[in-house]
């Protein structure tokens, strides 16, 4: 019998409810639901704006207040006014409420590498779930300015590396790029963009500059999870911001024949073909686009 895409999309809803105990009234055995577990999460993380804790879990006004009451009788939680604005409420994590967050951590931890180790293509669940996840966070991708230096950059950078080795038919060693310095890429001379979906990196792209009116766009890479949905498209938009904040007139980037992806997505932005301007031995095609 075929599954119609809509029953397969309820299986799998119904296999995550179970598999994420969203029905325990003691989730991983603490004695409180999921959703009280996942305020003091939220909040453990670094979260202590109520409403941005509330925007982030998707929950009403009244749901969060009721919430954060039970945590706070439970002395896991302290509520107080915002330092700066009186209308704001924070929310901080007491003593205990710390060692719940940890215990929770663990917990978690915990099962998700015996879930993992169950199965027998470890790799192949993990690209599975990066996937739907990135789809189910699409609307809640942030994309943020960061040093070219930080663990998120270098995430980024070192998949986007690996990837050119692959694709290139010569492969690819960035000590024979063009490779700019950090200091470049941060204002006031540039910028350095990261995509995270709930925390984790999906995207990057650079913006090179020397304090002229020219710059140039580096390392634009999207996870293979998030392609097909515009976020490239997202990227080359925020850095285009970036450049003309940086009162730049002038963009130029490069890009090699084996990433035809990125070539349309060039062209489809209103950039135009240039003669060579560089000595990189890598690029096949040159682009530059004045910024009005």
């Amino acid at each position: 019998m075929e599954q119609s895409p809509i029953s397969r999309y309820r299986r799998f809803s119904r296999a995550v409810t179970r598999q994420v105990g969203a029905l325990d009234q003691s989730f991983l055995g603490r004695g409180r639901p999921l959703g009280s577990a996942r305020v003091l999460n939220a909040i453990g993380q670094g979260r202590c704006d109520i409403a941005d804790i509330r925007a982030y879990l998707g929950l009403d006004s009244g749901l969060t207040s009721r919430l954060l009451r039970g945590l706070e009788d439970e002395g896991l939680i302290e509520t107080r006014t915002h330092p700066d604005d009186r209308r704001r409420r924070i929310v901080g994590l007491t003593e205990a409420g710390r060692a719940e967050f940890e215990a929770y951590e663990d917990l978690s931890d915990t099962a998700a590498d015996r879930f993992l180790s169950a199965h027998p293509n470890r790799d192949a669940l993990l690209e599975a779930m990066d996937f739907i996840a990135t789809a189910m966070n699409r609307d809640a991708v942030t994309i943020d300015r960061a040093d070219p230096t930080s663990d998120a950059a270098l995430y980024c950078l070192e998949r986007y590396y690996d990837e050119l080795a692959r694709r290139f038919e010569e492969g690819f060693d960035v000590s024979l790029s063009c490779d700019p310095e950090a200091s470049d890429m941060v204002p006031p001379r540039g910028a350095f963009l990261v995509a995270l979906s709930d925390g984790l990196p999906i995207a990057c792209v650079g913006l090179k500059g020397n304090g002229s009116t020219l710059g140039e766009l580096k390392r634009l890479w999207v996870a293979p999870d998030a392609r097909g949905a515009g976020m490239g498209q997202r990227m080359m938009e925020a850095i285009e911001a970036e450049a003309r904040a940086l009162c730049m007139e002038t963009l130029r980037l490069d890009t090699n024949r084996a990433l035809p992806e990125a070539y349309e997505l060039y062209k489809r932005n209103g950039w135009t073909e240039i003669d060579r301007f560089n000595d990189d031995p890598y690029p096949d095609f040159f682009f530059e686009k004045r910024l009005t």
